[in-house]
């Protein structure tokens, strides 16, 4: 009988490596050179991208993360001339952020990038295959926080 797949554990050490090859491939383009963003930080450069102007709590949703953590994330973009916050309009207490010319203009690299890394994340693999690690992840994303108690 075979062993059961370390799940969590093979999670885990693919996330991390996931995250330190794509830093690498991100760094060696040329276009960005010194300047590539993080994962997180591409993220965010997508979704503005798409629509400009999203609010805090937005981003914070979209990207599946607590806003401080957004916050911080935003903050490090403004620092390296990727975004910037401006005061919402119509609501005094949000902050919106909006792409500057310096990110507007990597999008088109980081999306050429991320194409690459696709292809190769999924080479070797079914498109069956690849729809099943799909919605095992989405599986995964959508368990309770708590894990069930033992009796």
């Amino acid at each position: 009988m075979r062993n059961k797949p370390r799940l969590v554990f093979l999670l885990n050490s693919a996330q991390r490596h996931l995250a330190q090859w794509i830093a690498q491939q991100a760094s060696s383009l040329p276009e960005i050179a010194g300047t590539a963003p993080s994962a997180a930080q591409s993220a965010v450069l997508f979704l503005l991208a798409k629509i400009d102007g999203l609010s805090m709590g937005e981003l914070a949703e979209a990207l599946d993360l607590a806003p401080s953590a957004v916050t911080g994330l935003v903050q490090r973009m403004e620092t390296a001339g990727f975004a910037e916050r401006r005061a919402c309009t119509t609501d005094a207490r949000a902050q919106r952020v909006w792409l500057r010319p310096q990110g507007r203009a990597i999008v088109p690299v980081l999306q050429r990038a991320t194409q690459r890394i696709n292809a190769q994340l999924t080479e070797g693999f079914t498109p069956e295959e690849i729809a099943t690690v799909g919605r095992w992840l989405s599986h995964v994303r959508t368990l309770d926080r708590t894990l069930p108690q033992e009796d």
